[in-house]
């Protein structure tokens, strides 16, 4: 017999407490943020899925694994166990620790980057593209057109338009330093990229002679929906498949928050000698020595473990089906979101939900306001706020107004989810009372950290 229940591929053996608040709490909280989630305090927050970054928990063999960490300054045995689990999954021949992934984005930015650069992506996510621009460059995003049609079905609407690329490598040579491509695509609703399309890119990228970079997050949830979507790769096991991608690749960055497993640390990673000797010198000096590069041993052991435990076909499966439990009670309610499921959150798509709401007064951004007053959940907006500021100071409407509900790993059981979908049904109920926000205050860069709002 086949049971067709997926189960949590875990015992929880420890617990957090979470706490119960009113709405009337949570209107007070959520005005002395500024309406804004991410200056809420955490002790607020009932179900957190603002991000799923640093926010999983650590299997009992990471913990072990911290107990050996080797803390010597220079050459400690962490980092030699940190790079051969690296090197065994992406095959690269140097292994550069940061603190986190938007640290391996800077570095790589400053060795490559010069004013005026134009560096294509499938989608940019915010620190990506904040550092290209931070270094004068263009972050120049190339989705296929299915990736911004939200009801859309296609398997792989995360891929990167290769027409779009070939054509902009051909007409702006020696302005293209380098090409990225994010696995899983964050920005267009958590989309998976195949391997044809990585392959293809690739190619393009060699025949004009352009280094091919992966943003790899959330590469083992990638190889997983190729595994489960994409011919000819059913009865390969993720970690092979994962090592295909990078294969593929002259280097990637990595932010070991989300597909690393650990709640810090990330890597930057390349076969090129020149550039990783420029590389390491700007570790020393932004993060520390190259072999620690901003963590501790014990982080380098957590993220040893975590990297593998990510490629566990038990745990993968377990992952994307709650990610489309949720999914489902969305379609069922006629509640909008971006279809299929993504492999790390459900994406609502805000401007079909609250098309009442323009998209000058961020849907999205009113739709995450609500969904904590009404029920305590924290969600992110990737819309307006987040992608809509240019580098001249002006303003363009974002192409998709998503809310996203990321899921921390191994931290919240069915009931979690059953509460979030009560509360979504709920809101289907009020939105058309909801209204738009208006920025009071904002800075110049990465402003949906810090901006201030108000309601109109």
């Amino acid at each position: 017999m086949k049971f067709e229940t997926i189960i949590e591929p875990f015992r929880i053996k420890t617990v957090e407490p979470i706490r119960q608040t009113t709405r009337e709490e949570r209107l007070s909280a959520i005005r002395g943020a500024h309406y804004n989630v991410f200056q809420l305090n955490a002790e607020d927050v009932l179900i957190d899925l603002l991000t799923d970054s640093g926010t999983g928990a650590m299997s009992v063999y990471q913990w072990a694994g911290m107990m050996r960490g080797d803390e010597s300054y220079a050459g400690a045995r962490s980092f030699h166990t940190f790079v051969k689990s690296v090197a065994g999954i992406t095959g690269f021949r140097h292994v550069i620790p940061t603190h986190q992934g938007r640290a391996a984005e800077h570095i790589l930015s400053s060795a490559m980057l010069q004013p005026g650069d134009i560096v294509p992506n499938n989608t940019h996510f915010d620190t990506t593209r904040a550092n290209i621009e931070h270094r004068g460059a263009v972050a120049l995003n190339l989705p296929i057109h299915e990736g911004h049609q939200p009801q859309t079905l296609h398997p792989f609407k995360g891929n990167m338009d290769v027409v779009a690329l070939e054509r902009v490598l051909r007409e702006n040579a020696g302005t293209v330093p380098l090409v990225m491509i994010t696995v899983t695509n964050n920005s267009e609703g958590g989309q998976p990229v195949s391997m044809e399309n990585i392959r293809r890119t690739s190619e393009l990228c060699r025949a004009h002679g352009v280094p091919f970079f992966i943003d790899a997050c959330r590469f083992a949830e990638n190889a997983w929906f190729i595994k489960t979507r994409e011919p000819g790769y059913a009865d390969k096991a993720p970690l092979e498949i994962a090592q295909e991608m990078f294969k593929l690749a002259d280097g990637c960055t990595m932010s070991a928050k989300k597909d690393g497993m650990a709640n810090i640390g990330g890597f930057l990673a390349m076969n090129d000698d020149a550039l990783a000797v420029t590389c390491r010198n700007s570790l020393i000096l932004t993060e520390g020595f190259p072999t620690y590069g901003g963590l501790a041993g014990y982080d380098l052991e957590a993220i040893a473990v975590g990297l593998y435990e990510a490629l566990d076909p038990d745990y993968l499966q377990y992952r994307v089906r709650s990610v489309e439990y949720l999914a489902e009670k969305m379609l069922a309610a006629g509640i909008p979101t971006v279809r299929p499921a993504g492999g790390h959150a459900l994406y609502l798509d805000a401007r079909a939900w609250l098309s009442h709401i323009p998209q000058h007064q961020y849907p999205g951004w009113a739709l995450s306001v609500a969904l904590y007053v009404e029920g305590g959940i924290r969600a992110c907006e990737i819309g307006s706020v987040m992608f809509g500021r240019q580098p001249d100071g002006s303003e363009r409407p974002a192409d998709l107004e998503l809310v996203r509900l990321a899921f921390p790993r191994r931290v919240y059981t069915q009931s979690h989810m059953d509460y979030v979908a009560e509360v979504l049904l709920y809101l289907n109920t009020i939105s058309q009372d909801l209204r738009g926000v208006r920025i009071v205050e904002q800075p110049a860069a990465l402003r949906h950290f810090t901006a201030k709002f108000a309601l109109l």
